[in-house]
This record gives structure tokens, sequence and C-alpha cells, in this order.
């Protein structure tokens, strides 16, 4: 199948394009490379770069490809930067997806696979978050996800769109061999920071909030390995191309880990002492969040290859160590 992936020289959509590949998919990328980079994509890939708040050349760029499916990971995605830049974010999360969508009805596709967030539950009700939790989001990241969702829905109705849109906890790891990861400017994720600190690049990672109502006082996350996300898509492209109808899919391994035990594991698999600095909380930060994914796994038959913290840390440890510089290096 011809796949376009949107965002597809970034962290998640890199490890994207090479699983299609592997599966045997023809595949474009679609990329302004503002936050992604030209080397994690593999020789051979064609890479389009077009950004997607440029409706005119987002529409003839996908009526050249001409792709019989796309693949949506171009979002911004910092939660305290939505708050203080909302306009950004409906800017490109919204607006930016309303360009990708008219180009594919202009293109006649009409399988879509969406990059969605668990950002949409805001401060959870209940743990683990199924598909039927309340969508309540707390942050403009979260509800420019949730904007979207419905206007798939309405395409749906409106205009046989058929989408699967994934709702991810905590993507994390790298390509087990380590040739590709995660390579944020700035980061911001806990794990690729924890590892950083092990590589001397931080002095210091910083706990923010040691009062949660959970086990060791620190917030608690759903980690899933970013090949398990790949995993999904492709179940979920299968699906479409399938005539499956539209569906919405938590996405996590259903297990919760602490800032502590991430650290914890990172100095066990790096065998380095890890520096900590307690900090107070940041608001909006809930104390647990942690999928429910047996909707998914009932229906599509996904179920994750690595999901235990210390393979996934390990896998990221992996490439933080070849790759101390990221792609610049």
């Amino acid at each position: 199948m011809r796949v376009l992936v949107a965002g597809g020289a970034g962290y998640i959509g890199a490890h994207m394009v090479r699983a299609l590949l592997g599966a045997g998919h023809q595949v474009t990328c679609l990329d302004n490379l503002a936050t992604g980079h030209r080397a994690s994509l593999p020789d051979g890939v064609r890479l389009l770069e077009v950004d997607l708040l440029d409706g005119p050349a987002v529409t003839a760029a996908v009526v050249e490809a001409a792709p019989e499916a796309v693949m949506h990971f171009s979002a911004r995605s910092l939660v305290g930067e939505s708050v203080t830049e909302p306009a950004l974010y409906y800017a490109n999360n919204v607006t930016g997806t309303l360009h990708l969508l008219g180009a594919m009805r202009a293109a006649g596709c009409n399988r879509f696979v969406f990059s969605s967030t668990a950002a949409l539950f805001g401060n959870p009700e209940r743990t683990p978050i199924d598909e039927t939790h309340p969508v309540a989001p707390i942050n403009p990241y979260g509800a420019s996800k949730q904007m979207v969702e419905q206007i798939l829905a309405h395409f749906d109705v409106a205009y046989g769109l058929r989408y699967v849109a994934l709702r991810y906890f905590n993507a994390a790891g790298a390509a087990p061999g380590g040739e590709i990861g995660e390579d944020h400017r700035p980061e911001s994720h806990l794990i690729p920071l924890v590892l950083k600190t092990a590589l001397g690049q931080r002095e210091a990672i910083t706990v923010f909030g040691t009062d949660y109502a959970t086990a060791d006082g620190t917030c608690v996350r759903d980690y899933i390995h970013v090949d398990d996300l790949c995993t999904a898509h492709l179940l979920a492209l299968d699906h479409l191309a399938g005539g499956g109808d539209s569906r919405r899919y938590n996405l996590g391994n259903g297990a919760g880990f602490s800032v502590r035990e991430v650290i914890d594991t990172a100095r066990t698999v790096t065998g380095r002492e890890i520096p900590v600095v307690e900090g107070e909380r940041r608001p909006g930060d809930p104390a647990t969040l942690v999928a429910d994914s047996s909707r998914i796994t009932s229906e599509l038959g996904w179920r994750p290859c690595y999901p235990e913290l210390a393979t996934i840390v390990d896998h990221a440890w992996q490439w933080h160590r070849s790759h101390p510089e990221g792609y610049g290096g």
C-alpha cells in the first residue's frame, strides 16, 4: 500500500517509516523538519519538505504522492508550551490537520491513522483509563487533539473518511538496534532526560513533586515502547485496508511506573549514578495515568512486545550512548 507519513522525520514517525517499509509498504514522508531530522529517514525514502500550514502546498504534495492511506504524526506536543502559546497549537494541530484532510479528499484517499493522546482525559476520574472514560482535557494540547477527533467523526459521516485514532500514553524507547531514537530540541520527556543525566550532559534530574498519592510520592505513568506503538499503527492500517470502520483506541502497557522507579531502573541499566533534585509539583500533572488497552487487544490483536521498563530504558540507552548529540552528532 502507498502510505504517506506526515511527521515521518520525527521521533515516532521515523520509527513508523521503518516499520511500514519492513511490512512491504511504499512510503512517502511529509515533514517541514522544524523538529524532525532528515538523518532519521532510511536511504531512498522520499521526503516532501512541506509545512502543514501551507494549505496549497500540502494539497499539491498529497495529490502528487497519491497515497492509499495517511498516518499523521505532525503535531506540537509540549503541554507547557501549549498553555503559554495556545495559538501555535490550535494552528498547527487543528488547522494543519484540516489542510491534510482536505488534501486527502483532493487525492481521493479515505484511510487515516491519527496520533492522538492521553492528554484528552485531563485529571482522570479512574485508572486504568479505558475508552469509556470522560474526555476532559485541561490544556490546549489535549484540547487540540480532542478537536481533531471530533473533526474526524464529522468527516466520517459527511465524506466517508475512515480513521483510527490511537491515544498514546508515554511513548518511550528506541529502535532495538540503536540506529534511530529520540532527539527533541529541547528535550522534555523523562527517560531521555534521565539518560542525558547519566551521560553527564545534565547535572541532575529534577523530580517535580514528591507528595502525590502514589506508593513513593512521585507521579506514575504508563510507558509504551515506540516499536509497540508502530505495531499498533500497522494493525490499524490493516483494519482500514480490510474495510473496517472508524475506531478510537487507548494505547499503553497497562502498567504504571513512578518517576523514582524510572530513575532507579536507569541507574541499573546504565550502571551510573544519576543525581536527583526534588522540585515542586507542576500545575496540571495528574498523580497517575495508566491505560486500559484491552479494546485494541481484543479487536485488533495488539500486544506489546517490550512491556518491561528495563527493556524500554535499555533500548533508549543504546541510542543515547551511541548518539550523545542526537542526529546532530
